[in-house]
């Protein structure tokens, strides 16, 4: 069993990657890079004093500056926590406090973070952003990434120059100066958070805010630059948790009774079915310019129900909200972590820690969806 950080501020040592990103320090080497542009610390309205700050930075786009209204984009506001590898800081700050953790990251502030366990994903939005430009380069509906950090400002020049050091296209920022950022994403209109505090996660979803708690394993697999592939299980994450209340409840032949007697009625919706909704929306962008073939955006479907006892009831749910998975996998029980491996997606969501820490024993970036009545029996290992 590979070993998982479910402490988020702890990360696996031995991380073995085969992702091709940006040779950066993680801590521990401190080579510094030549910044690529001047930051006034006046500007980005640091004080001594924490305060929330947001911000957002120009850049061009075909000869002019492209900021889509939140309302338009489907937002996916990040922690930096779960963008970079920040594991040497947060000792700093736990061992020492605030004011010595403030005054390290102002002196290393010229080094870049290393790639966390978000990197991959987001780089692979930022690659779908770049199609869609191409076909409809006038439209704001695109993936809209914004950094979300409990950090005080002064951090914000590191970040800064992290994000230009790895090419990211990150031009919105929240750095709550340790205040809970939960209000910020709704003003934001977030379709997705990804963190790795877990109380903040459910602080999220508590809102009606899709979010999901990542970690970081030793192993990684090698992901697609080209093609986006996010999976979802089941319930609790795309639908609601009626069904595992009745597995949990009453064993697996009430839950096939249940299922079967239920089988044209529509599951609820789970925490996650919004963003779905919101990446079909952009491949039917594609679809509409006949790339449906070629899509940058593939989905999956990893659930334990079996297909012919229980699986009918999820597909009728997902066709009447008019909702497409590219491939769906029924696995009867089945562990998913082999399933994943050949899927290679960049990030997969379940509500339950055994299938979580399944899918990192086999390389695939896992976020936990604590939601559901899964959660008073996870077990943290």
């Amino acid at each position: 069993m590979v070993k998982m950080s479910l402490d988020p501020v702890q990360v696996m040592s031995g991380q073995v990657s085969e992702l091709k990103v940006s040779a950066s320090s993680n801590g521990e080497s401190r080579e510094s890079w030549e910044e690529k542009e001047d930051f006034n610390q006046d500007n980005l309205g640091l004080t001594t004093k924490p305060k929330a700050v947001t911000g957002r930075r120009a850049r061009k786009v075909e000869g002019g500056v492209f900021f889509p209204k939140p309302e338009n984009a489907v937002t996916v506001a990040v922690s930096s926590r779960v963008l970079f590898r920040t594991e040497r800081e947060q000792k700093v700050f736990e061992q020492k406090g605030v004011e010595e953790y403030l005054r390290y990251q102002i002196e290393h502030e010229n080094e870049p973070f290393a790639p966390g366990p978000a990197f991959p994903f987001v780089k692979a939005l930022e690659a779908v952003n770049t199609r869609l430009r191409e076909l409809y380069p006038e439209s704001e509906e695109l993936f809209d990434i914004v950094l979300v950090t409990y950090n005080h400002a002064h951090v914000g020049v590191r970040l800064i120059n992290t994000i230009n050091h790895h090419n990211l296209f990150i031009e919105r920022f929240c750095m709550t100066g340790g205040s809970s950022p939960i209000g910020y994403l709704k003003a934001w209109h977030t379709n997705l958070y990804l963190s790795a505090d877990a109380d903040k996660v459910r602080e999220a979803l508590a809102e009606g805010i899709a979010a999901a708690t990542m970690f970081m394993s030793e192993k990684l697999t090698e992901v697609s630059e080209s093609q986006l592939r996010v999976a979802f299980d089941g319930d609790a994450v795309l639908f609601s948790d009626e069904s595992e209340r009745i597995f949990k409840a009453h064993g697996l032949d009430k839950f096939f009774e249940h299922e079967r007697e239920n089988e044209d009625t529509l599951l609820d919706h789970g925490p996650l079915k919004g963003f779905l909704e919101a990446l079909g929306k952009l491949q039917k962008k594609f679809y509409t310019k006949g790339h449906r073939l070629d899509c940058p955006i593939r989905t999956f479907l990893v659930t334990a129900r079996s297909a012919a006892s229980s699986g009918i009831r999820a597909l009728k749910t997902l066709r009447a909200w008019g909702l497409e998975i590219d491939e769906a996998l029924f696995l009867a029980g089945a562990p998913k972590g082999p399933m994943l491996e050949k899927i290679r997606p960049h990030i997969y969501f379940d509500d339950q820690m055994f299938h979580v820490e399944d899918a990192a024993e086999m390389g695939t970036i896992a976020a936990h969806v604590p939601y559901g009545i899964a959660q008073k029996h996870n077990i943290k290992k």
